[in-house]
C-alpha cells in the first residue's frame, strides 16, 4: 500500500552532496571527487545539489538545500557526522556515508546521529549502490551497470566491483548494486526487503560474510524469495568438526552445515565459488525457469557431452533424454554419424540446421526441462554462424537454454553473440552444468515455500512441559549440564518419546535384582555425568543372559571405567532390557545450537560409528509433518528405511512422530544445548529411544517466548473460546498450514459482493500460491487469527459427526519500517452482524500492539458502507487515499 521506507534512499528525487566543496569541479582527486563525477556523469533527472558545511550563512540557507537523500563523502569522522546533523536539519529523510576504515566506535557515533534525526543511514564503510534504471550512481564501484532485472547484495566492495565488471562484458543488466560493508546501519535484511518490493527487480544475488540478526534476516529472506529466484554465495565456511561439542551431533555438525539449512528453509540457493555465482547471475537473466531436473545435453563432442552428463549424476539432475517418437523424427534430419540415444551427439560433422532441429525437438520433449548446448571447434567450422542460428532459435524454445562454447580465440566471437541475446554461455560444460542445477534447486525451494502440508494423522498429546523445566532446573541448580540417561529419557518420555525402561543400579546386587526384574537379556551402560561416549571407555555391555553374568559384568565394568576415567565420578551403571527390534534399523536424532540461527534438528544413521559414517541432515525447527518427512530423505539411511535386506519397511508415521516431538521440546525448552538420541531403533512396530544424551544451558537472557528460535512456529498459546450471540462457541487461533481447504471453502462460500469487498476482485477461489501465502506464514512479520465454529450433526448411523470450519479471518502484515502494519477483515455472509468482526478486529489490533508496532491501517473500499462503520466504531480515523480515490484508508494509533 504505501511506499517503501528506503524510497528516499535508493529512488530519491532530490539529492544534496556533501564532499567538501560546493564545486564539484574544483575537489580534489580522490573518493570525493570520484563520487561527484558518477553523481553527475550517468543521466541522472533529479535534483542535485552540492554543499559545504562549513559554509557560512544561516540554517535558513541551509533549508533551501533541502533533499530526500544526502550522500556524505568527507575525510574525517568529524566531518562527517556534521555533515549527518546538517541533513537531519534540513530534514533529508535518508543519508549515504561513502567511506572506509571506520572503526565500530566511530560508526555507532553516525549511527546515533542518524538516529536521533531519524534518517535511514546506509554506511559508514561501504562503497554505495546503484540504481541504473534512475541513471543514478552513488557509488565508488565502477560505471554506472546496465539496466537490468538482477538485484545484487554484497558485503564486499572487491567483489562488488568485480562483479560489474564482468557483467559488463558479459551483457548482464541490474536493477540496483547495494555494497555493504562492515559497520553499516542499513543491514542485509532492510537492503533485502527494498528489493523484494522493487518492481525493477526479478532476481536477488547476494554475496555475504555475516548477519547480525538471524530472525530479521530468516525473516526478510523468506518474504523475498517466495516472491523472486535469491541467489547466495556465503564466505567463511568453518570446519564441520567442533572439538568441544559434548554429543556425537555437535561434533559433526558444522555452523556451514547449518547455515545450508538456513537457506533451504528460506527458500533461497546457495552457490559454494565465485564462479557458480557468476553462472547464477547469467541463468537468472534467462528468459525462462525450469520445473524439474531433467537437463537435455546438445554436443558436437562426445567427451565434452559425457563430462556434462557426469557432473549432472553428482549434482542429481537426470539426463534429459527424448522420447522415441521425436527421436525417430528427428534422426533424418541429422548426420547419419549422429546418436540420440542419451546424449544428443550431432557428431563432429554437426552444421547450424542440425543444433537447430535438436534444440527444437528437445524444447518439444515434455520429460526435458532444460537445454545445454556444447560446441567445441572443429576444423572447418564456423562457431559464430552455429551461435547466430541458436539466437534465432531461442525465440521459439519455451525451456531454459544453456551454452557451453569451448575454446578461446576462436569462439570469442560467437560468444559475444551469444551474450548479446542474453543466452548463458560457458566456458566448460561442468560450469553450464552448475548453471542449470542453481535454478533447478531454486525450483525445488520455491515448491517447498508453497506446500501446504495435511493435517498431522492423529492429534498429539499435549506433553508435560513444566515437568520437563522442573528437570532441567534441578540439573543446572546442581550446577551441571549434561543430564544422566536416566533424566535424559525422562525428558523425552516428558515429550511422549517411547524409551526403553532403565533403571539405575548402585551395585553388583542391585544390578542383578533389576535384570532379573526387568527380564533377560540384559544391558548395562555406565553411568556418569562426566562421561560423554560409554562405548569409549568399554562402558557399554550387551546381551547378558543371566545374574551372574550381570554382577560380573557390573564389577568389571566400575573397575576399568574408573581406571581408565579416575577424574569421572561414577553413579553406578543403568540396566535396561535389550530391544526386541531384531530387525530394526539403528537411527539417530539430535540437536545442535548453532550461534546465529539457534538450535538445529539433525537426523541420520546412528550407531557406534555415527562420526565415520557422517551421515547428517539438518532442519531448522519447527518441523511439521511435510518438513519431516523431507529431513527423512535427505539422509543417505532413508535408502535403508523401505524393504531392505529381508527386512520390512519401518513404521514412517512413527518415526515423523518423534521427530515431530523432538520439535516440540526444541521450541518449548530454551535450555537445551545439544542432543543425541542414539540409537533410536525404527522397524515395522514402531520406535524405541533406546540410549539418549542431553545437554543444557541456563535459559538465554532474550526475555521473549520462542526467542531462542530464529524462525518463530505456530503460537498455540493464543487460542481462546467466545461465545455466539445466538448460542453456541467459536475459537480464536493463528492460523495453521492446514487450513487451506477451511479458507478455501470460506473463500468459495461468499457472494460475488463479499469477494470483492475482500480483494477487489470478483476470483470464484484463491490459487494455489495465494492459499499457500495465507496459510504458510512467517508469524514473526505477520499473523492471522481465524474464527473457527465447530458443528455438531447426527449422521445416517445414529452417531454424532463434529465439522469444522473457518467462519472469519482477520491478519496484519508489518510493513517494511517494522513500525507500521497493514489489516484485512474477511466474515463468512451467514454470520455477518454478529459482532464477529469486531472481536476479530480487537484481536489483531491487540496482536499488533503487543508486538510492539505503532500504527494499523487498511485500505476500504469506499462503498463498502458496513466495514467503514465498523472502522470507525474500533477506534480508526477514515481518511482519503489520494493514490486511488475508489479506496479509503482507515488508521489507528497503537
Amino acid at each position: 500500500m504505501d511506499k517503501h521506507f528506503l524510497q528516499p534512499l535508493f529512488n530519491p528525487a532530490s539529492i544534496v552532496v556533501f564532499a567538501g566543496g560546493l564545486d564539484p569541479d574544483t575537489l580534489e582527486p580522490g573518493l570525493a571527487r570520484t563520487l561527484a563525477d558518477q553523481l553527475r556523469g550517468c543521466g541522472y533527472t533529479g535534483e542535485l545539489r552540492f554543499v559545504d558545511i562549513r559554509m557560512s550563512g544561516t540554517l535558513a540557507d541551509l533549508a533551501r538545500s533541502r533533499a530526500e537523500l544526502a550522500v556524505i563523502a568527507l575525510p574525517t569522522v568529524e566531518e562527517m557526522d556534521n555533515a549527518l546533523e546538517v541533513a537531519g536539519r534540513i530534514r533529508c529523510r535518508a543519508a549515504l556515508v561513502v567511506s572506509s576504515g571506520l572503526n565500530a566506535q566511530d560508526a555507532t557515533r553516525l549511527h546515533a546521529t542518524a538516529q536521533r534525526h531519524q534518517l535511514h543511514l546506509l554506511g559508514p564503510n561501504c562503497n554505495g549502490f546503484q540504481r541504473p534504471h534512475h541513471h543514478l550512481n552513488a557509488s565508488v564501484i565502477g560505471a554506472l551497470a546496465k539496466p537490468g532485472p538482477l538485484g545484487l547484495l554484497s558485503q564486499s566492495g572487491a567483489l562488488t566491483a568485480s562483479t560489474l565488471d564482468w557483467a559488463q562484458r558479459s551483457g548482464v543488466g541490474f536493477s540496483a548494486v547495494v555494497s555493504l560493508g562492515p559497520n553499516t546501519a542499513l543491514d542485509l535484511a532492510d537492503a533485502l526487503d527494498f528489493l523484494a518490493a522493487d518492481p525493477h527487480t526479478h532476481s536477488i544475488v547476494i554475496y555475504m560474510e555475516g548477519i547480525r540478526n538471524a530472525r530479521r534476516f530468516m525473516s526478510a529472506l523468506r518474504a523475498a524469495a517466495s516472491a523472486k529466484p535469491v541467489i547466495v554465495l556465503k564466505a567463511g565456511r568453518k570446519p564441520a568438526g567442533n572439538e568441544a561439542a559434548l554429543t556425537h551431533s555437535g561434533a559433526i555438525v558444522g555452523s556451514d552445515d547449518v547455515f545450508d539449512a538456513a537457506l533451504r528453509r528460506a527458500g533461497a540457493v546457495r552457490v559454494r565459488t565465485f564462479s557458480q555465482l557468476f553462472s547464477a547471475v547469467r541463468c537468472l537473466a534467462s528468459r525462462y525457469q525450469p520445473s524439474g531436473r531433467h537437463l537435455a545435453v546438445i554436443t558436437n563432442g562426445g567427451g565434452p557431452g559425457v563430462l556434462a552428463a557426469d557432473w549432472a549424476n553428482e549434482l542429481r539432475l537426470q539426463l534429459g533424454k527424448l522420447d522415441h517418437a521425436t527421436a525417430t523424427a528427428l534422426a533424418p534430419r541429422l548426420s547419419p554419424q549422429a546418436s540420440l540415444k542419451d546424449l544428443i551427439d550431432l557428431s563432429e560433422d554437426a552444421t547450424p540446421e542440425h543444433f537447430t532441429a535438436a534444440i527444437e525437438a528437445a524444447s518439444a520433449t515434455r520429460g526435458i526441462d532444460g537445454i545445454l548446448v556444447i560446441y567445441s571447434p572443429k576444423l572447418g567450422s564456423d562457431p559464430t554462424r552455429v551461435a547466430q542460428a541458436l539466437v534465432q532459435t531461442q525465440l521459439s524454445v519455451s525451456k531454459p537454454l544453456f551454452t557451453c562454447w569451448m575454446g578461446d580465440s576462436t569462439v570469442n566471437e560467437a560468444r559475444a553473440v551469444l551474450n548479446a541475446a542474453s543466452i548463458p554461455t560457458f566456458r566448460t560444460p561442468e560450469a553450464g552444468v552448475d548453471a542449470f542445477s542453481n535454478i533447478a534447486n531454486h525450483h525445488e525451494n520455491q515448491l517447498l515455500l508453497q506446500q501446504t502440508p495435511p493435517p498431522l494423522a492423529h492429534d498429539l498429546a499435549k506433553p508435560d512441559v513444566e515437568g520437563a523445566r522442573l528437570l532441567i532446573e534441578s540439573v543446572l541448580a546442581e550446577r551441571r549440564n549434561v543430564l544422566t540417561e536416566l533424566e535424559s529419557k525422562a525428558l523425552l518420555a516428558a515429550f511422549h518419546i517411547p524409551v526403553t525402561k532403565t533403571i539405575l543400579a548402585r551395585s553388583a546386587h542391585e544390578a542383578m535384582m533389576i535384570a532379573t526384574q526387568l527380564g533377560y537379556p540384559a544391558a548395562l551402560k555406565i553411568d556418569s555425568p562426566d562421561i560423554a561416549h560409554k562405548s569409549d571407555v568399554q562402558g557399554v555391555a550387551l546381551n547378558l543372559v543371566n545374574a551372574t553374568q550381570v554382577r560380573d559384568t557390573y564389577n568389571d565394568m566400575v573397575k576399568r571405567v574408573a581406571q581408565l576415567r579416575p577424574d569421572a565420578h561414577i553413579n553406578g551403571a543403568t540396566v535396561q532390557n535389550m530391544s526386541a527390534q531384531r530387525r530394526g534399523r539403528e537411527l539417530y536424532i539430535g540437536l545442535v545450537t548453532d550461534e546465529l540461527f539457534g538450535p538445529v534438528i539433525t537426523f541420520g544413521a546412528g550407531g557406534t560409528m555415527i562420526e565415520l559414517i557422517g551421515d547428517r541432515s539438518m532442519e531448522m525447527p519447527p518441523l511439521n509433518q511435510f518438513l519431516a518427512r523431507g529431513l527423512v530423505q535427505r539422509a543417505r539411511v532413508a535408502a535403508t528405511l523401505g524393504e531392505w535386506r529381508g527386512a520390512p519397511p519401518i513404521d514412517m508415521a512413527a518415526l515423523e512422530h518423534v521427530l515431530l516431538r523432538v520439535s516440540e521440546m526444541v521450541c518449548e525448552l530454551p535450555q537445551l544445548r545439544e542432543m543425541d538420541i542414539n540409537p533410536i531403533i525404527l522397524d515395522e512396530s514402531g520406535a524405541l529411544a533406546v540410549d539418549a544424551r542431553i545437554v543444557v544451558q541456563p535459559m538465554p537472557a532474550h526475555g521473549q517466548h520462542y526467542g531462542h528460535l530464529a524462525i518463530l512456529p505456530y503460537p498455540s498459546h493464543f487460542e481462546q473460546e467466545w461465545p455466539m450471540r445466538g448460542g453456541g462457541i467459536y475459537t480464536v487461533r493463528p492460523v495453521r498450514p492446514d487450513d487451506a481447504s477451511m479458507l478455501q471453502a470460506l473463500v468459495k462460500g461468499l457472494s460475488s459482493e463479499s469477494r470483492y469487498f475482500r480483494f477487489a476482485s470478483s476470483m470464484p477461489e484463491l490459487p494455489s500460491r495465494m492459499l499457500a501465502r495465507f496459510t504458510l506464514i512467517d508469524y514473526d512479520r505477520e499473523m492471522a487469527l481465524v474464527a473457527v465454529h465447530r458443528e455438531r450433526k447426527l449422521g445416517a448411523d445414529g452417531e454424532f459427526i463434529d465439522t469444522e470450519r473457518i467462519i472469519g479471518v482477520s491478519r496484519y502484515v508489518t510493513n517494511p519500517d517494522l513500525r507500521t502494519c497493514e489489516f484485512s477483515l474477511l466474515v463468512a455472509d451467514e454470520f455477518a452482524g454478529q459482532g464477529l468482526g469486531s472481536r476479530l478486529m480487537a484481536a489483531i489490533t491487540e496482536f499488533a500492539r503487543n508486538k510492539g508496532l505503532a500504527q494499523i491501517e487498511g485500505l476500504v473500499l469506499a462503498h463498502n458502507s458496513n466495514m467503514l462503520k465498523l472502522m470507525r466504531h474500533l477506534g480508526f480515523q477514515i481518511k482519503h487515499f489520494d493514490e486511488d480515490p475508489d479506496f479509503k484508508l482507515a488508521v489507528k494509533v497503537l
